[in-house]
């Protein structure tokens, strides 16, 4: 069974720093396309930043030069580093792994950022 357990989530003031964390079990992240995506209240789900296979990172235009993905092997885990937040950062991030035709999303971690 293939589990994406999201960690590191919560209230930040703006201009603050948070990592998530990815767990991965059930599957082997090095063989996949992982991402992290987030949904805002009233938004639609959107990327924030991706890794693929074998790939460059990628980024959400609004996320450029202030967050970045990594991965530990060794642990299975994916992170986000997330510096210079902004209140319009506030939202639930969600992990993402994909192979093929197979995608899997973790139950999601929220982030506020707010004064």
């Amino acid at each position: 069974q293939v589990q994406l357990v999201e960690s590191g989530g919560g209230l930040v003031q703006p201009g603050g720093s948070l990592r998530l964390s990815c767990a991965a079990s059930g599957i082997i992240i090095s063989d996949n396309n992982m991402a992290w995506y987030r949904q805002a209240p009233g938004k639609l789900r959107e990327l924030v930043a991706r890794i693929p296979r074998g790939g460059m990172t990628n980024y959400g235009d609004s996320v450029k030069g202030r967050f970045t993905i990594s991965t530990d092997n060794a642990k299975n885990t994916v992170y986000l580093q997330m510096n210079s937040l902004k209140p319009e950062d506030t939202a639930v991030y969600y992990c993402y792994a994909n192979r093929g035709p197979r995608n899997y999303w973790g139950q999601g971690t929220q982030v506020t950022v707010s004064s």
